[in-house]
């Protein structure tokens, strides 16, 4: 008689089942923070590549799409959430392992998807990409993520607004207490606009296409788009929304570059650089920092129909290719170069008009790049201000008497908008130059809340654009 307790059978292992979607969308996660690639860069190649497949629909590529964006954004605030969760310095859990956590916590917390059908989805992906016993780990935090909805867990992880009330901010809203502090300083006023400008950066934006003048027309986008799709943008005269979204390279206009896709405020900057008034010649037109081609593409049309020809000059060559593209097919005459504007081939006095569009930051695009709050540190700010200058300062000579300069940023901060300004007007950092503020507030006609001049600032919770800056000069002596 045998005596040995019976064993169980071994339970069979199951292969972790690949769900293409999640998959994709850690893929581009670990992208973003392995290589430094931006999301909106990575992520449509991805989902091309599936669609050829035959992996996807319309429906997975837009969970993807918010599985992505959504987890980015609120970064800042799924990691505290994490933290508290675990019994480990967040430090120590690995990346990749951080990315499908703070994924599953996007679904329990900011989607409609079911708990269980977050938390399953989660571990199976866990199981696919990291191994069985990290799968446990994610399993088990996730479980304790759904004890709260996110109303709750930020009421336990973030201090109370009365106690700091830049942290508070930073953790309810998902922003570095740092660009916290700088818009608010940039915004004025009390709380409410600073939550407004901070949930906007949270929000997707719209997708915008720019009908270039002479090439396309506001109502052949629309007609394409079709009535449920298609809505005239807010305050560019060029500009067409695309209310569902979708691929704009669909459309027969965008792939022949007769249309492309450009934010409401980057058409603002362009249109109001080429509508300052001017006394004398106006046929020469510079962009100086032309890359990658969008506001040169709408400066080189609007001035083809006034008999005007663009210069367009790119310090780097992989982005002058872009403009080149932008640019091609324009019925006026045109120019791409590669040229550094600090350093200009071009000499004194030789334009009429000059737009500007320095290197910055990019704290006015968050909206559309999200990951970038999370790599951009406070010190880059220093590094960019002495090129701001020189950019600025090389524009104002190369720009005849009489003529126009357009001075533009994408960020709202003041170090890289009005200082930049007033620092070259006043000669600290170079010599002066003799030149004098044009009220910008005229060129933009019908956009509300531009502030108290002469410089303009565009603002997403405002206008519902990128936090373009626009100041704009003109040279007397």
């Amino acid at each position: 008689m045998n005596d040995q307790p019976r064993r169980r059978p071994a339970t069979p292992h199951r292969r972790p089942k690949k769900d293409p979607v999640r998959f994709l969308a850690f893929e581009a996660l670990r992208a973003v923070d392995e290589r430094d690639a931006y999301a909106n860069l990575v992520l449509p190649p991805l989902l091309k590549k599936a669609r050829a497949a035959g992996d996807f629909d319309s429906r997975d590529a837009a969970l993807a799409t918010e599985l992505v964006y959504g987890t980015l954004r609120r970064q800042g605030t799924y990691d505290a959430i994490v933290a508290a969760c675990i019994d480990r310095p967040l430090r120590e859990v690995d990346p990749p392992v951080l990315d499908v956590l703070n994924m599953g916590v996007h679904q329990l917390l900011g989607t409609r998807i079911p708990t269980h059908a977050a938390v399953s989805a989660s571990v199976e992906l866990a199981r696919v990409v990291l191994g069985e016993g990290r799968a446990k780990f994610v399993n088990a935090v996730l479980r304790k993520v759904t004890a709260d909805d996110f109303d709750g867990w930020v009421a336990r992880v973030a201090p109370s607004y009365e106690d700091d009330a830049e942290d508070h901010l930073a953790l309810v809203h998902s922003h570095p207490r740092w660009i916290v502090s700088a818009l608010w300083d940039a915004l004025g006023g009390g709380r409410a606009g600073i939550e407004d400008l901070l949930e906007a950066d949270n929000e997707r934006p719209e997708v915008t296409l720019v009908a270039r003048p002479g090439r396309s027309t506001t109502d052949e986008l629309l007609a394409a788009l079709g009535e449920d799709n298609g809505l005239p943008g807010r305050w560019s005269p060029y500009a067409v929304r695309m209310a569902e979204g979708g691929e704009p390279g669909a459309l027969t206009a965008v792939r022949e570059s007769r249309a492309g896709v450009q934010d409401e405020g980057s058409q603002l900057v362009a249109a109001a650089l080429a509508n300052a008034p001017l006394e004398g010649s106006d046929t020469r037109w510079l962009d100086g920092c032309a890359g990658p081609g969008g506001k040169a593409a709408l400066l080189a049309a609007l001035g083809a129909g006034r008999g005007a020809a663009l210069l367009a000059a790119e310090k780097q060559p992989h982005r002058a290719r872009l403009v080149e593209r932008s640019l091609a097919g324009n019925p006026g005459p045109y120019q791409v170069i590669t040229a550094d504007g600090t350093r200009p081939p071009w000499r004194p006095g030789t334009f009429d008009r000059i737009l500007m569009d320095v290197p910055c930051s990019g704290l006015g695009a968050l909206r559309r790049r999200p990951e970038s709050r999370w790599r951009r540190r406070k010190e880059d700010l220093e590094s960019f201000a002495p090129l701001q200058r020189g950019l600025l300062r090389e524009a104002l000579k190369a720009v005849r008497v009489g003529g126009v300069v357009g001075y533009a940023t994408c960020s709202p901060h003041l170090a890289e908008t009005r200082v930049v300004v007033e620092d070259v007007l006043k000669g600290r950092g170079g010599a002066p130059v003799e030149a004098e503020w044009v009220d910008a507030r005229p060129l933009m006609p019908g956009v509300p809340a531009l502030g108290d001049g002469p410089d303009v600032q565009l603002w997403p919770h405002l206008h519902g654009t990128d936090a373009m800056y626009l100041a704009v000069l003109r040279r007397t002596g």
